[in-house]
């Protein structure tokens, strides 16, 4: 039974990463931030549920759609600004981007655009943390595009073989870009996939952060008890086009109605609906919590417009190939 408490800490998790997204989409026009950005708004009980069950000990790998994956995390809003518009103070020094993000600090351990690209980085920290004999766990989020990638398959039979503390994050959203799971791949669940790899699979409902979070506090114990890794398919949807902060229908890759319908399954407004019947929230807590995360966002947004700009010595930092 989740307490009252922990509902309120997930819900405003949900509502804090939707209006800091929403306020992205609204100022990209603005051409200040000028990194392709790939939104996560309907997808955001994913990671607030997982990230509920982790520990401060444990780690997180995300993918190009990451700003979820970081905030849910702890990932500092100002620096997540600031890095978008290309400063200094970004938490990849204004370098990256929307997908390089990092904060070890908070056990963020980095994103990229590269498909599939952190799975086997996940992969190798939990090798890491097994040798140390550490009761420790990586997290690693992807979408179900990766299933088209050799590498997902090889990390998952070595995950399976080790027994590694790992837990695999499918945000199956339905499509890769703009092409359909089911252009791409034959009809079977990806978890079933997962399983035939030896590892422990389940999928559940992604829009439902309690659910998400049930699921992923199972895996956890799983990994810190040595019973190996856990793969989840999680169904969830974006709203906005693959990359930006429009919305695409009218390009006619999703079939009609379907965004409608995803959007009807919310899981922001689910969620605060749920909340306000059980009288966990009151409609004046609702208010006041977008009030104060808008005043948040507004004092990151001014964080970063007033940052450095990287000088040409720092712009070749860190930097290889």
């Amino acid at each position: 039974m989740i307490a009252g408490a922990q509902q309120q800490a997930l819900y405003q998790q949900l509502l804090r990463i939707r209006l800091v997204e929403e306020a992205l989409a609204d100022r990209y026009s603005e051409w200040e931030m000028r990194c392709p950005m790939h939104l996560s708004i309907g997808q955001e009980a994913v990671a607030v549920g997982v990230s509920a069950a982790l520990g401060v000990e444990d780690v997180v790998f995300g993918n190009h759609r990451a700003h979820a994956h970081y905030l849910a995390r702890g990932g500092s809003l100002p620096r997540l600004f600031a890095e978008l518009y290309g400063m200094a103070e970004g938490c990849c020094g204004g370098r990256g981007g929307s997908m390089h993000l990092i904060d070890p600090e908070v056990g963020f351990m980095g994103s990229t655009p590269i498909v599939g690209g952190t799975i086997p980085l996940a992969v190798g920290a939990a090798l890491a943390m097994r040798r140390a004999d550490q009761k420790r766990v990586a997290v690693v989020y992807f979408g179900d595009g990766c299933f088209e990638e050799g590498v997902v398959h090889e990390s998952l039979n070595y995950a399976a073989l080790h027994a590694l503390p790992v837990i695999f994050v499918c945000e199956n959203n339905g499509y890769s870009v703009y092409t359909r799971l089911q252009q791409r791949q034959p009809s079977r669940p990806l978890h079933q996939l997962a399983a035939a790899h030896g590892l422990h699979s389940a999928c559940g409902d992604g829009n439902r952060v309690e659910e998400v979070r049930a699921l992923a506090q199972m895996a956890v114990a799983r990994a810190r008890g040595g019973d190996g890794p856990t793969f989840l398919e999680l169904a969830t949807y974006r709203w906005r086009e693959h990359c930006g902060p429009n919305y695409d229908d009218e390009l006619g890759y999703r079939p009609d109605g379907e965004l409608a319908q995803w959007q009807e399954r919310c899981p922001l407004s689910h969620y605060e609906r749920q909340l306000l019947e059980q009288g966990i929230l009151t409609p004046t807590e609702v208010t006041t919590a977008r009030q104060v995360i808008g005043e948040e966002i507004e004092s990151a947004f001014h964080f970063a417009r007033n940052g450095t700009p990287p000088s040409g010595a720092e712009q070749g930092e860190n930097l290889y190939g």
